[in-house]
């Protein structure tokens, strides 16, 4: 698997590793716009990867103002994941794209019961799953060294013997982490608010 996430609507001008599947964990865009979604489209048909599946984030505002079953059309060429899932040889991926309040975003949710009520409803057989925020406490820490990872995710996790969770949304930690067992990929790209660019992360699911 080829992990990315926050491209904030960058034009993506470095190779793209081969592998057959291309997970994206939200932050398509940077001022939310269409146009964004249809260039970050184009860019997923220019790419090999077999499978293709895109989680939205808190700037991905196309997609938070449609109904759940029609904002998969605004992707042609992946697969739109929202508190859904997808099978593919044999491994379980759901996505979800949802994240405390964040400076009124996209998918942002004011009552903490709210975002349980979200992630109670990962499936308990999920192999991989993406977010676009991450667990409190894992690879999700700002530069000022405070986590802003979701609690009540990190305890779901804790509850499903996951072999991978691939989130981004905090820039600044990214990379992987093994606990456990499971692979934790914070894949943002984003580096110091878009003007750079971290390496891309690959793992391998059994």
């Amino acid at each position: 698997m080829v992990c990315l996430s926050d491209f904030h609507g960058r034009k993506i001008r470095f190779s793209i590793p081969s592998g057959n599947v291309l997970v994206v964990a939200g932050d398509i865009c940077n001022r939310g716009n269409l146009e964004e979604i249809e260039r970050f489209d184009r860019f997923l048909a220019d790419l090999p990867h077999e499978h293709k599946l895109v989680v939205a984030g808190n700037h991905d505002w196309p997609f938070a103002k449609l109904p759940v079953e029609n904002a998969s059309s605004l992707l042609r060429n992946g697969i739109y994941l929202q508190d859904s899932s997808v099978t593919i040889d044999g491994v379980k991926f759901w996505g979800s794209p949802w994240q405390r309040k964040y400076f009124d975003g996209a998918f942002d949710l004011n009552r903490q019961q709210d975002l349980v009520e979200k992630w109670n409803k990962i499936p308990k057989d999920t192999d991989v799953l993406i977010t676009h925020t991450p667990p409190y406490g894992t690879l999700d820490k700002t530069r000022r060294g405070n986590h802003a990872g979701c609690r009540d995710l990190a305890k779901i996790v804790q509850t499903i013997n996951l072999k991978a969770h691939i989130f981004g949304h905090i820039h600044e930690h990214a990379g992987k982490q093994r606990v456990s067992g499971c692979i934790f990929v914070n894949a943002s790209i984003a580096k110091h608010y878009h003007n750079k660019a971290y390496a891309l992360t690959t793992i391998d699911i059994d």
